[in-house]
């Protein structure tokens, strides 16, 4: 478990931070029914569940009330709770929405390789379904790969997958490594492709092979937020990358909101019009159903 101060004040880091928007819009897309939102936080609040001391931002506070009424303003039936790297390895805050959910949530949690069996049955019993393996430098002091790949054969036995995050620059290095691991893989925002770059470009590309090749990668669609060069009214330039895999690789795909979008410092992300953008991304209502429902119900409430 990461280390933490119990009782400790913290305050939000100041330099160009955003707090997330307190009137989101009602989106003019609806979601399909039992929609899930597949990949949101809860941060603290840090009075009760203190963020870790080798954290490398201190967000604002987000709790799971905040995020059910957020929920329950767009249209979603159920979340997937990501947890965030403010919060080390201490999964408390993402249990505590878990298990207050009525089986409504998912969770993914930061383990280390050393953590017990019993305390694995017991976060799965509480609803986690995966761990997420962070190589965002400037987020997180990344860790040796063999201490990867043991956290990796810590969880086989409950059937969970691994959440990876890391930027298109970074996948020629790690490509050998996330094709070693056999389990299913769920790339973070498709692996943060660089929009002024082609979609059949080779970076790009090096990612379609990547999905193509090995039938057990997955991809969130999400992070137009934080891809885009366009800024709040437009996030089209990510539309292209994220409709090629949706078409591409319609039951491996997913789709989240990123609340409450931790590390945005261009503009405070309007979550009505991130969901009012998953039709440029899935223009079908089959391929939307496959995004929103099938795909994250089999993934998460199917095991």
């Amino acid at each position: 478990m990461s280390k933490t101060i119990a009782h400790e004040k913290f305050e939000m880091t100041p330099k160009d931070w955003r707090v997330w928007h307190p009137s989101p819009s009602k989106p003019v897309f609806k979601l399909p029914k039992d929609a899930v939102d597949a990949h949101c936080h809860v941060f603290g609040p840090g009075d009760k569940f203190p963020f870790a001391l080798e954290r490398k931002y201190t967000p604002c506070d987000a709790s799971k009330e905040q995020l059910w009424a957020l929920r329950d303003h767009l249209g979603f039936s159920r979340n997937v709770i990501v947890q965030a790297t403010c919060h080390g390895t201490d999964n408390r805050a993402v249990i505590d929405a878990l298990t207050s959910s009525n089986d409504m949530a998912r969770g993914v949690a930061s383990i280390k390789a050393d953590i017990s069996d019993t305390e694995l049955q017991a976060m799965h019993r509480a609803g986690m379904r995966g761990v997420r393996f962070n190589f965002v430098k400037r987020l997180v002091d990344v860790l040796p790969k063999d201490i990867l790949v043991a956290a990796s054969q810590r969880i086989k036995p409950l059937g969970w997958h691994i959440v990876i995050y890391f930027e298109a620059a970074e996948l020629p290095e790690l490509y050998d490594f996330i094709t070693s691991l056999d389990t299913i893989i769920v790339v973070d925002h498709m692996g943060r492709p660089d929009v002024r770059k082609p979609v059949n470009g080779p970076e790009f590309a090096l990612f379609t092979k990547l999905m193509r090749e090995h039938d057990n990668i997955w991809a969130k669609l999400s992070g137009q937020e934080r891809l885009s060069l366009q800024g709040p009214n437009g996030y089209d330039d990510v539309a292209p990358f994220a409709r090629h895999i949706a078409e591409t690789f319609p039951d491996r795909i997913l789709w989240g909101t990123d609340w409450p979008h931790p590390n945005i410092k261009t503009h405070t992300p309007d979550d009505g019009k991130l969901v009012d953008f998953i039709p440029k991304i899935a223009p079908t209502a089959t391929l939307q159903k496959k995004l929103l429902v099938d795909n994250p119900m089999r993934l998460y409430w199917q095991k």
